[in-house]
């Protein structure tokens, strides 16, 4: 009954990702970012949209296609607001891939990878 009326809160405040039951809670969706961008810009994308390594978008594993983060650099504090349209990343342990416009934003374009959190918008 409990976990039953947790994922109905979860679903009211749209903060669930229908595919795995995860939660975007503040403070808990935090790892290692890494972009992606000239050898996919063109290309499609996971959710069928044409990549845009200019564009402010990003990849995630399991969220929804067309859901809006505001992912925060936890070295800097330096934020960007990114619209999840791709599956991914694939590489040990990162929880979010940013396109390089994103990650330029976000200062982590030279180290290639960063520590960030993210929340839903």
């Amino acid at each position: 009954m409990i976990k039953h009326i947790v994922v109905a809160a979860a679903l009211v405040t749209g903060c669930l990702s229908f595919v795995t039951g995860e939660t975007l809670a503040a403070g808990n969706n935090c790892g290692t970012a890494s972009w992606y961008g000239p050898g996919f810009h063109g290309k499609k994308s996971a959710s069928g949209e044409t990549y845009n390594q200019n564009a402010m978008t990003a990849a995630h594993k399991t969220l929804p296609f067309g859901t809006k983060l505001k992912v925060t650099n936890e070295k800097t504090g330096k934020t960007v607001t990114v619209k999840i349209n791709d599956r991914g990343p694939y590489h040990g342990g990162r929880v979010i891939d940013l396109s390089k416009a994103a990650a330029t934003q976000l200062g982590i374009v030279k180290a290639g990878t960063g520590k960030v959190c993210f929340t839903k918008v």
